[in-house]
């Protein structure tokens, strides 16, 4: 079945009854793009920002992106199965580089054929994921050896190995690298050294947008959790103050690691209000739903106070670098770009966060290599809890803005369709794919909202229920998106403030929306 269909039909249903009377502010106009999220939607799908996001960085389109991650998610959850069966014979999965095909190694032949029902391909290996992370562990405890020529270690599952690190701009980095290993005690067969242009560091600088400040430097929030957030341990140390973006006192470092680990805990005053977000850098916001671990091979995204949204691949899980600082362990290597003042941010795949920015080389001009500490990890040893939410927002609304003059304050109670008369209708254009618009903005009390949305002959219009959320910005809520020329949505929600907007996943030309809320 198709998954965006699937995903609609659930949305669709007929309204009936009395209809409430809606507020509504000035139409913005405002060109954004945005992705999924009602009730009954499948949250595998991710916010239309995140989907812009793989679209730039991997040269796809809005649907090529949505299918990759469609995808990525079904891999995930194929891992856990086939993981929790293999036990000590795992050794690893990767996606190819389209996330086409999963591929899942094990030691244990007699496991072949659970593997590709589970719709993966099979590798049968040597060493198993307990023998590499015991080669990895041993690099790890002897990292205070390891010499500046050397970047950082990680494991490589497809080539059922330890890739060591050796800077090839540094003569004998690969034989320092080899003695680095024997020193270490570890199988030289199971290490693979291999010549990097990388120089991590941590990206502890400078710009705006949603940051928080240490003193005179700045940092990103990572992700909310009960009492306050998570960040990068290089950020700050522990008892240091924070403050806002907005230059308000904001909280207290409870918890500092770095290095060893790079992790923070920040325990924040009662001014502040933990929700379940992710800054977009495109005036709204990305929901975080739960923290699934994204396997090597899938695209993920950094958020961050310096570059905003970027996304690449998750190239490792478990890596080592080795910064000047000292050594951090247990890192999950990318192929995102980030730049000093992202440290701290958001790493996230879809809606599931996935892990705070560490440091990384070069920069979102070039590209780069970044490396995030794990969630998980965090929230275990901190005992916390991360934030999630379904819409991924919450709080009250801010107040309702005056209606405008002229504008409609009671629509009909018909029921909304397509082809009835009736309720609040709202013209507009899309003039090409990938464009996106506003269509209607309005203040409503609790009820059940309703629409249809009309696209012209040979178009693939899609129609995002918004409301607005503390801080103003705007939540995806509800979403219609087939490949039917009309869209159809119902969805359940408290007062507030909501706006309905208009994208064209393809073709172009007027559209027509009716609304109602019952």
């Amino acid at each position: 079945m198709d998954r965006r269909r699937a995903i609609t039909t659930a949305a669709v249903i007929a309204t009936a009854g009395a209809t409430v009377a809606l507020t509504f502010p000035a139409l913005a106009g405002t060109v954004t793009r945005e992705e999924p999220g009602e009730v009954a939607v499948d949250r595998a799908f991710a916010e239309p920002e995140v989907l812009a996001a793989l679209s730039r960085d991997f040269n796809l389109t809005t649907e090529q992106a949505t299918d990759r991650l469609a995808a990525e998610r079904e891999a995930a959850a194929a891992v856990r199965t086939v993981k929790a069966a293999a036990g000590t014979s795992w050794a690893g999965a990767w996606l190819t580089d389209d996330a086409a095909t999963l591929t899942i190694a094990v030691t244990d032949q007699a496991l072949a054929d659970q593997v590709r029902k589970a719709g993966a391909e099979p590798k049968i290996v040597k060493n198993s994921s307990a023998t590499l992370d015991a080669v990895k562990a041993a690099l790890d405890t002897n990292s205070d050896k390891a010499s500046e020529s050397i970047p950082g270690w990680y494991i490589d599952p497809a080539a059922n190995t330890v890739v060591l690190l050796a800077r090839a701009d540094v003569a004998d980095a690969e034989g320092a690298a080899k003695e680095f290993a024997a020193a270490s005690g570890v199988d030289a067969a199971a290490v693979r050294v291999e010549r990097s242009d990388e120089a991590p560091k941590p990206l502890f600088d400078l710009v705006g947008g949603d940051a928080y400040t240490i003193g005179n430097a700045r940092c990103s929030i990572g992700f909310a959790v009960e009492g306050g957030f998570v960040t990068a341990g290089h950020c700050g140390q522990e008892g240091a103050g924070t403050n806002g973006v907005n230059g308000a006192p904001q909280g207290r470092f409870s918890a500092s690691s770095f290095p060893g680990d790079d992790f923070a805990v920040v325990l924040t005053n009662a001014d502040w209000t933990p929700t379940a977000t992710v800054n977009d850098y495109n005036g709204g916001v990305l929901p975080v739903a739960g923290a699934e671990v994204a396997p090597v091979g899938s695209s993920i995204c950094r958020s961050g106070s310096t570059t905003g949204l970027h996304c690449g691949e998750v190239e490792a899980l478990n890596a080592t670098v080795n910064y000047a600082e000292g050594t951090v362990t247990g890192l999950t290597r990318t192929s995102v770009c980030a730049e000093p003042g992202d440290s701290g941010g958001s790493f996230i795949s879809g809606n599931q966060a996935q892990g705070v920015t560490s440091g990384g080389s070069g920069d979102c001009t070039v590209g780069g290599t970044t490396f995030f500490q794990p969630i998980a990890e965090i929230l275990e040893k901190n005992n916390l809890t991360l934030v999630t939410g379904g819409s991924g927002g919450g709080g009250t609304p801010p107040a309702s803005p005056p209606a405008t003059p002229g504008e409609p304050s009671t629509p009909p109670a018909d029921a909304v369709g397509c082809d009835a008369a009736g309720s609040v209708t709202r013209d507009g254009t899309l003039n090409r794919p990938g464009q996106r618009r506003d269509a209607v903005r309005f203040r409503a009390p609790a009820g059940t909202h309703a629409a249809c949305l009309t696209a012209p002959e040979g178009a693939d219009f899609d129609l995002y229920l918004q409301q607005q959320v503390n801080g103003g910005r705007w939540v995806t809520v509800a979403r219609a998106a087939t490949d039917a020329g009309s869209e159809t949505l119902t969805f359940s929600g408290t007062a507030g403030n909501y706006r309905y907007r208009v994208a064209s996943a393809a073709g172009s030309g007027d559209f027509s929306l009716q609304f109602a809320v019952n």
